[in-house]
């Protein structure tokens, strides 16, 4: 599975951004995606994450109930909805992939955009 992030930007706090995330692979369908982020100088932290079927997700306590992710099969890409915003929310956003949803660290991964949040 090869994936390729994009819509990272800058923006206010309070606004909201929409990260895309496009994989190739035949073998897409069977995988779990996630989202992670590294924000400057600490280290890479969990995000989102959602299993194939789309049945079931889990965030990490700092976003839920701001961020949505989403996944299309049918288009192979992957979503995350960021709204509300903070300035902690900056970092460099990266999606991820595994046959293994509830793996340690994903196995597939993309190159990272960049999110920007201004006060």
């Amino acid at each position: 599975v090869q994936l390729q992030a994009s819509g990272g930007g800058s923006v206010q706090a309070g606004g909201s951004l929409r990260l895309s995330c496009a994989a190739s692979g035949p073998s897409f369908l069977h995988h779990a995606v996630a989202w992670y982020r590294q924000a400057p100088g600490k280290e890479r932290e969990f995000v989102a994450r959602m299993c194939s079927s789309g049945g079931a997700t889990l965030y990490a306590d700092s976003v839920k109930g701001r961020f949505t992710i989403s996944r299309d099969n049918a288009l192979k890409s992957v979503s995350l909805q960021m709204n509300s915003l903070k300035t902690e929310d900056t970092a460099v956003y990266y999606c991820a992939a595994d046959l293994n949803y509830y793996a340690r660290t994903y196995r597939y991964w993309g190159q990272g955009t960049l999110v920007t949040v201004s006060s």
